[in-house]
């Protein structure tokens, strides 16, 4: 009985110290900024936080290309999201080596659905690491189509193309590529 009681006077001490703590708050209002009414994922400001995978695109000068391409596809809030996410991020040089007019013309606006259907082709949910990765495995991307990876003597490609660099992401993984996959 004794115990109790002891324990109960502990419990409530602890509850009148907790209950009188409070931390200073201003009575400033802040109003919503018009970009986080109208906004998506992507306008959320988070200096502090990992960069999602769009976010460590957009802060390569070696991605320039593929985020006029996620911008112009109206990708960015996707993948902006939770995801978790892989991508296979090709480099700039991976676009020049496409066929003169390739990007441009994706590019533009009656070519939307095309566009996005090969940049879903770099996307694929879940994080999958390189050293997970095996010798002719078969994995679905986004865009519902299928690439194959090719793993030898410590070197990863997909479809052919080399990665080349991987920086991980608060909502996945970016695997660098040096190529452009082209769904079949």
């Amino acid at each position: 009985m004794k115990t109790n009681f002891y324990s109960l006077l502990i419990l409530v001490a602890i509850g009148l110290v907790v209950s009188n703590c409070s931390t200073t708050t201003s009575d400033k209002k802040v109003a919503p900024t018009e970009a986080s009414l109208d906004g998506g994922q992507s306008t959320v400001e988070d200096s502090e936080s990992q960069k999602n995978v769009v976010q460590v695109a957009v802060a390569s000068n070696d991605h320039t290309t593929l985020v006029a391409a996620v911008k112009a596809g109206e990708l960015v809030d996707a993948l902006s999201n939770a995801g978790p996410f892989t991508v296979f991020a090709p480099v700039n040089a991976a676009f020049d080596k496409l066929p003169e007019g390739t990007v441009e013309n994706l590019l533009k606006p009656d070519q939307k659905e095309q566009l996005q259907d090969v940049l879903q082709y770099h996307v694929a949910v879940g994080v999958y690491k390189l050293e997970n990765l095996q010798d002719n495995q078969s994995l679905g991307m986004v865009n519902g189509k299928n690439v194959t990876f090719g793993v030898s003597g410590g070197k990863v490609t997909i479809n052919g193309a080399t990665v080349i660099g991987t920086v991980p992401a608060s909502n996945g993984v970016v695997h660098i590529i040096d190529a452009v996959l082209l769904p079949k």
